[in-house]
């Protein structure tokens, strides 16, 4: 299985090599050569199977020639251990045909758990194989700091940098990464928003003779082997309501759009999916883009939904491409426009094909606070804002199949905007209650990343 950049300049790279590069050398994002497949009767083999059976079935398509059998499955097993679940992602029945996925059961109650304890064990493996160190380099909007930490924080072969916007994650989210006490986790508050931060990390990125001299690698969902271990739960919540002999549909909160690529990466695997939904909060850059075929940044508007506060979403990037039939050109044309304009249009054959498996939908602060009233006065069920803009646009739709929306984060994440609007205060579970007391641990950085650049230079060995 080899790896190819969605900007059509960079070198071919095994699985291992796409996952320690994260960001392709052109700026691009790694993605299969081609889709691995599963037949129908193989889905219907995995019916009924624990989740890391599921999870090696699919994941070892992906690692094939990189990772050997007993090491991924080893992993695999030791990743979702530490899940406080037997399912690991259970799912959960709200209505005749609605269903919750419930994606937070791991070390810091938040979706990006699933995909991360697992990328960390892939790393740490590689790079001690290698006898190499990293220095990795991520930007968090909230929950992929704090799981990224979770994951890395007793890595032997790797520093770990977390960048934050300052002051615009939740208390939980901030302190669940800078309360970590290890010589290799170094929390620094970015004085400006995610997409800042974002830009910081792929800046730091392109800049090869600095990613060359401090052996730079990603976490951020721009690294293939997230997404990997993301495809997974979709089969397991697809195999669980009839699929590959019955179509389901899901609906998926969405602003970096790496969660939303996994579920479509499932379906070209095999997966049977009659719709996907994608459920934005008021910074509805994606949804906007489904509607006009313009993606046009406009800026960042704080919510109660912190980890959805994106205007530049790096996973549409890989959609760009699979929509322009793998057209490197074309996507490399779109993401100078957005460089040097902050917009871009789609080609009409490409929002066509778009169109043709997403529709879209946007939830106003005051759609998500009464979601999470309605849905626990409708089903007792107590719902994070996420998740709430997820399950308001999810019941705007009128499909026949059965709609799974996921469940991204734990309400307990964001304690105060689920008081506010249902007059409970979520708690944390007790293996978590000692964030609310513990000292942290950060650096405030200026938006700038030669500032950040040398804060790693200084800091990389410690």
């Amino acid at each position: 299985m080899k790896y190819i950049s969605t900007r059509g300049l960079a070198p071919k790279l095994n699985f291992e090599g796409a996952m320690l590069s994260g960001l392709a050398r052109d700026g691009g994002l790694y993605v299969p050569e081609h889709f691995p497949k599963f037949t129908k009767a193989e889905m219907r083999k995995l019916r009924g199977l624990p989740y890391t059976e599921v999870a090696f079935a699919v994941c070892s398509k992906f690692t094939a020639g990189s990772i050997p059998a007993k090491e991924l499955k080893a992993m695999i097993l030791a990743a979702y251990a530490s899940f406080d679940h037997a399912a690991v992602t259970p799912l959960k029945q709200l209505g005749a045909n609605e269903f919750l996925l419930e994606l937070f059961h791991g070390p810091t109650i938040a979706f990006k758990d699933v995909a991360m304890q697992l990328l960390a064990r892939m790393m740490d493996w590689s790079l001690a194989k290698h006898k190499r160190r990293a220095v990795i380099v991520g930007a968090t909007s909230g929950d992929t700091g704090g799981a990224a930490v979770a994951a890395f924080e007793k890595s032997q072969n790797a520093s770990l940098f977390i960048l934050h916007p300052h002051g615009r994650v939740s208390d939980v989210q901030r302190r669940q990464m800078t309360t970590v006490n290890s010589p290799s986790v170094h929390n620094i508050a970015v004085e400006g928003t995610f997409d800042d931060c974002q830009a910081i990390v792929k800046s730091l990125f392109n800049d090869l003779e600095f990613r060359d001299g401090v052996g730079l690698a990603g976490v951020n969902s721009i690294n293939w082997g997230r997404i990997m271990a993301q495809i997974v739960y979709y089969f397991y919540a697809g195999l669980a309501l009839g699929a590959p002999d019955r179509d389901v549909s899901f609906c998926v909160p969405s602003a970096n759009f790496g969660n939303m690529f996994a579920g479509l990466v499932a379906k070209r695997m095999g997966l049977t999916v009659d719709q996907f939904v994608i459920a934005t909060n008021s910074n509805d850059i994606i949804d906007r883009t489904l509607k006009t075929g313009r993606y046009e940044v406009t800026g960042v508007h704080p919510t109660s939904s912190p980890s959805m506060d994106i205007q530049v979403s790096s996973n549409f990037e890989r959609l760009v491409y699979l929509a322009n039939d793998r057209n490197a050109d074309a996507v490399r044309a779109a993401m100078g426009s957005l460089a040097q304009s902050g917009a871009y249009t789609l080609k009409s054959s490409a929002l066509k094909a778009i169109r043709a498996e997403f529709t879209s939908g946007a939830a106003s602060e005051l759609e998500v606070a009464a979601t999470i009233a309605r849905v626990l006065h409708e089903t007792g069920e107590l719902v994070d804002p996420h998740t709430a803009v997820g399950l308001y646009v999810a019941a705007q739709q009128k499909l026949k199949s059965p709609l799974i929306t996921l469940a991204t984060a734990h309400p307990a994440k964001f304690p105060d905007a689920v008081k506010a609007a249902s007059g409970i205060t979520p708690r944390l579970p007790q293996r978590l209650e000692h964030l609310l007391i513990a000292k942290e641990s950060f650096k405030v950085l200026p938006n700038s990343a030669q500032v950040v650049k040398e804060f790693i230079l200084a800091n990389k060995e410690r």
